[in-house]
């Protein structure tokens, strides 16, 4: 585990590798009290295919949420000039055809806000921009795109912190970083 309290960077973030471990982590952020509004989720479309397509059981918070519009995103096209124009349709879950991704959470509202400069960016710029170090969001990518699951929460106050710290890790949470 690696930990930066620096003021800069007040994010919770960890790459899971299945659906059980993100649903274990998600549940812990549940029981603190936090929405599926506060909580960011990336993966890649094929991973959201396999762990939460509609033949699966998404009866589940952390489901519903990697399910949530996605298939929007998928019937806009490839170009980022359409997939801009139809952002405020699909709300706070982006499925990015170009990019093959996922996004879900406050993360998706930024990529939003930035319009085409930020879906320019890619996924480490969209998560450098929300305020993960660039080396730890070129590990986040390498971790999205080998299937795993990547999550990331801005913690109310320290004592969350620490205890969503410790429940990530027991819950086969990797490459965590606050």
């Amino acid at each position: 585990m690696q930990t930066n309290t620096s003021e800069k960077n007040r994010h919770l973030t960890g790459m899971f590798k299945d659906r059980e471990s993100a649903e274990k982590a998600y549940n812990s952020l549940s029981e603190r009290g936090y929405t599926k509004d506060d909580v960011n989720l990336v993966m890649s479309d094929e991973t959201r295919k396999k762990y939460f397509n509609k033949d699966n059981d998404n009866d589940t918070e952390l489901g519903d949420k990697a399910m949530e519009k996605a298939g929007v995103g998928s019937a806009i096209g490839g170009t980022a000039g359409a997939i801009i124009g139809a952002i405020a349709a699909i709300g706070t879950t982006l499925a990015i055809p170009g990019l093959g991704l996922v996004i879900a959470g406050p993360i998706a509202a930024a990529l939003a806000g930035a319009g085409a400069g930020g879906l320019a960016g890619g996924l480490v710029g969209a998560l450098v921009g929300s305020g993960i170090p660039e080396d730890k969001a070129h590990e986040y990518e390498k971790g999205i795109k080998e299937g795993g699951i990547f999550m990331g929460v801005k913690p109310k106050n320290e004592e969350d912190a620490r205890y969503l710290n410790e429940t990530w890790n027991k819950h086969q949470g990797h490459q965590i970083h606050y």
